[in-house]
């Protein structure tokens, strides 16, 4: 069985009430950000961290990296206490966000140079080397970060991110800003990293069609809690309803009335009825078409997605909650 690679126990992080600033502004009370977590990633596991914005993602991750200290609880990395080990344990792992800023007057070379040694790289510059071949940057080499677009510094925080032969990586929208093609063959180069170096990830994204592509489990976060953790195929599946689009040609009232009787969610979606129905119901459903004589010149059914999970627990957690 792979051994655990993260651990995480009650882990709590609370961000303290602030005073207004003399007469200015207003008091901001205190914010529970993260509240009680506990989970783990297995060696060679990609993993998920799901959640809408404000759920306590990245506290979550700035923990993780030793950006901010918990107000309780427990981190270990590599089966080392992240407290008492710090230093040991960043040496093996790294971090890749879309949204990092990386000094701009430097080249793309200059900046992988400049984290190549920091970390202490053996043979720098063949290394540098071998990951813009890679990741396609050598056109790039000497362009001044400044003057790259958003996708090129995708490319380049990326390759920042593989310098150190990390064992640990954390992603956070790792493809965001890229073109189809190029975050097809990111991701093809994560998992045959993963594959060959038994590297270890957290992918936070969200594209929910890539995380189902990539991720073997899922953990979705809201309001600094837990309140999921499955496989991404585990959490689509507790969604009962499948979608049935129809491009109806005649008797479209009668669909509507059908659908007022049965109870089966209706809407529009450009030249598309999509109907709403138990996977068991889809019989009934066409079996109404024909006896309603309801002609219909296309038709597709499609089964849950991660996406419809994630749609409706936030949903019914934001009813649950209140507004923010």
């Amino acid at each position: 069985m792979p051994k655990k690679i993260v651990e995480v126990n009650n882990l709590i992080k609370i961000f303290p009430a602030k005073k207004p600033f003399l007469f200015w502004g207003r008091k901001k009370n205190a914010v529970t950000a993260v509240n009680n977590i506990s989970f783990h990633i297995k060696k060679g596991e990609i993993v998920g961290l799901l959640g809408p914005n404000g759920a306590g993602k990245t506290t979550t991750i700035d923990m993780l990296l030793g950006l901010i200290t918990p107000t309780s609880g427990e981190i270990s990395v590599f089966g080392k206490k992240f407290a008492l080990k710090r230093k040991e344990i960043l040496k093996k792992i790294n971090f890749s966000s879309s949204y990092t800023h990386l000094p701009w007057s430097l080249t793309v070379w200059e900046n992988l140079y400049v984290v190549a040694k920091l970390y202490g790289v053996g043979q720098p510059k063949e290394k540098i080397s071998r990951i813009m071949n890679m990741l396609n940057l050598s056109p790039k080499k000497n362009t001044e970060v400044g003057d790259l677009s958003s996708g090129w510094i995708t490319r380049l925080n990326l390759a920042r991110t593989f310098i150190n032969d990390p064992e640990f990586i954390l992603l956070d929208e790792p493809t965001s800003s890229l073109d189809p093609e190029a975050a097809n063959d990111i991701r093809k180069y994560i998992l045959k990293l993963r594959q060959e170096e038994g590297t270890t990830i957290l992918w936070t994204s969200h594209n929910m069609a890539e995380v189902e592509e990539v991720c073997d489990r899922v953990i979705f976060l809201h309001h600094g809690k837990i309140i999921a953790e499955d496989t991404p195929e585990g959490l689509s599946g507790r969604i009962r309803k499948v979608r049935v689009s129809l491009m109806i040609t005649s008797y479209l009232d009668k669909l509507k009335e059908l659908a007022r009787q049965k109870n089966w969610p209706l809407r529009i979606s450009g030249r598309f009825q999509i109907l709403e129905v138990l996977e068991s119901e889809i019989p009934l459903l066409l079996n109404s078409l024909t006896a309603l004589n309801i002609n219909y010149s296309a038709i597709s059914i499609d089964k849950p997605t991660l996406e419809d999970f994630f749609l409706s627990i936030a949903g019914q957690k934001e009813n649950s909650y209140g507004k923010n």
